[in-house]
């Protein structure tokens, strides 16, 4: 949905995990070495990929751009068990990771038009947990297949829920993760 009926995906971390345990976070992960040369059926929109790529630290690239944007992809299907995409008769995805894998077995081809850059964060000098996070959000259509139980292969997050971004602000949340549901309420009211 969109406006105040708008609902996130969010997933409690094992209370093992050394960084932010227990705490609800969205789907994500790092972006993986081939995960920019994933072909995908729509790329970004300008301006998200433009964002992305002014944004970029060191050698910025179109391709490291777009590597962002799929791993998110690949992070929800591993997480979340959500595919997002498109369905397609035969998907031109040749790569060995195994989530790549799913989404040629499932007839998923990635779509990254309808990604739309949230926000990013950088951890605070002198953390000793340090991450460079960028938050996307798209709209529920982008899911072209779910897993039947609803959680991810990884197992990585528990007590996966959709939520409306009010319901979501009363659960055990990182500050971060606040403030980019502060962003996003705001994005989807005034865009």
């Amino acid at each position: 949905g969109k406006g105040p009926n708008a609902k996130v995906l969010m997933g409690r971390r094992h209370e093992g995990h050394k960084f932010m345990p227990g705490l609800f976070v969205f789907p994500g992960g790092r972006v993986d070495r081939g995960d920019g040369s994933i072909p995908a059926s729509s790329e970004l929109h300008k301006v998200v990929e433009d964002k992305i790529f002014n944004t970029l630290r060191g050698r910025p690239s179109r391709r490291r751009a777009r590597a962002l944007a799929l791993a998110c992809l690949r992070e929800t299907y591993e997480e979340a068990g959500l595919l997002l995409g498109e369905k397609s008769n035969n998907p031109k995805l040749h790569s060995s990771h195994p989530d790549w894998q799913a989404f040629a077995e499932l007839g998923v081809t990635p779509t990254l038009e309808p990604m739309r850059l949230i926000a990013r964060a950088i951890t605070p000098p002198g953390r000793t947990r340090r991450f460079d996070a960028w938050f996307f959000a798209s709209p529920v259509e982008h899911i072209a297949h779910r897993l039947p139980e609803g959680t991810g292969p990884s197992g990585e997050l528990q007590e996966l829920h959709w939520l409306t971004i009010d319901d979501a602000m009363s659960l055990e949340l990182p500050v971060i993760t606040v403030t980019v549901l502060e962003v996003l309420k705001t994005r989807l009211r005034d865009d």
